[in-house]
């Protein structure tokens, strides 16, 4: 190995423990959140199809009411979100500080824009499948889980992977503020303590996440399709 490089890989396996630590972490916290935002998510956008005005039972009052809050949920900055609802995230997990308390604001941020990404998979649905099903005396529920979800299915396993990277860049910014992982490793040593090599390991390990994620996704998508 040449002389220059040594420190640093010397450094980098002294720092191996913490860091394998740290991406562990991560990967619980977007894992977690992904998993939970994709369950709220998902309901949200069943409820907001069926009410949709061109839904399967439009009631436009009720889908105004849920387009208002999802808007609205998605307006937060993640940072603040993350702040605001510290008394929330205390009472569900009893504390604030850690890859646990992250998942919290990670799953609030995250579910709203679930359900519009899966509401617009619904919608491209082709409304004939769908009236087809409605003539052979389908119902509601019926037409969402046999035609909805397993016609919408590639496109919602693509839209996973934005979650998942979105999840991921959320989960460093929640390092910032004791929310652990990739991005609280990256501020204690590449920010605080100058040691600027740190800071690019854990930039290296979260873009090749970002691969990783996006590449068993498109996968997938081709597998379902």
């Amino acid at each position: 190995m040449p002389d220059f490089l040594t420190p640093l890989w010397t450094r980098f396996c002294d720092k191996f423990p913490e860091i394998l630590e740290a991406t562990l972490e991560t990967l619980s916290m977007v894992c977690f959140s992904t998993l939970f935002s994709m369950l709220i998510g998902t309901l949200l956008a069943i409820w907001m199809i069926i009410t949709n005005p061109i839904g399967l039972n439009p009631k436009p009052g009720v889908y105004r009411v849920l387009d208002f809050v999802v808007n609205l949920l998605r307006s937060f900055p993640f940072i603040i979100l993350l702040i605001a609802i510290i008394p929330f995230t205390r009472f569900v997990v009893g504390t604030s500080i850690g890859s646990a308390a992250a998942i919290v604001p990670l799953t609030v941020a995250a579910a709203p824009l679930v359900a519009r990404l899966i509401e617009t998979c619904f919608l491209e649905v082709d409304r004939g499948v769908i009236e087809a099903a409605r003539s052979f005396g389908a119902s509601t529920w019926q037409i969402i889980v046999r035609v909805l979800l397993p016609e919408a299915l590639p496109a919602i396993v693509l839209n996973v992977a934005v979650i998942a990277i979105t999840l991921l860049g959320y989960s460093a910014m929640a390092g910032t503020v004791g929310g652990g992982g990739l991005g609280d490793l990256a501020v204690r040593y590449g920010y605080n303590r100058f040691q600027v090599d740190i800071m690019v390991y854990s930039v290296i390990i979260l873009c090749i996440m970002v691969l990783c994620i996006q590449g068993i996704c498109n996968f997938l998508y081709k597998v379902l399709r």
